[in-house]
């Protein structure tokens, strides 16, 4: 029975990984075609750029999540002293990469904020 759950959590724990490798190369394809639409097409260049990585982190922090997560699975049949460092150190990568994106997309939302509120009741009132 041991030897099943562990095929099993080695699969689930492939298919994870396989899942964060593919959010991964998806977003840094799309930061790719985004630097390269913002340098080749946009003359705000540092508003655009900084929208541009933030959406790159939240790919990353999904790719992390999948990480984490295959590497959680991976360890919960006899886990080794390795395995439980290597989660640890996942999650307090992942922790500190979404605290950061959380700060920064606060940040911009607060410049926008202004702009929208202005552009949307500015006329009427």
């Amino acid at each position: 029975m041991e030897r099943l759950l562990q095929e099993a959590a080695h699969y689930v724990g492939l298919s994870l990984q396989a899942a964060a490798l593919l959010v991964i190369a998806i977003g840094a394809l799309e930061a790719m075609v985004g630097m390269f639409r913002v340098m080749l097409f946009s003359r705000a260049g540092g508003f655009e750029q900084r929208e541009v990585w933030l959406r790159f982190a939240r790919w990353l922090v999904a790719g992390l999540t999948f990480q984490l997560a295959a590497d959680i699975v991976e360890t919960t049949v006899a886990p080794t002293w390795d395995e439980i460092g290597r989660v640890a150190a996942i999650a307090v990568i992942r922790t500190f990469l979404t605290y950061f994106l959380d700060r920064d997309v606060e940040r911009i939302r607060e410049v926008q904020h202004p702009r929208l509120e202005g552009g949307a009741h500015g006329k009427g009132a």
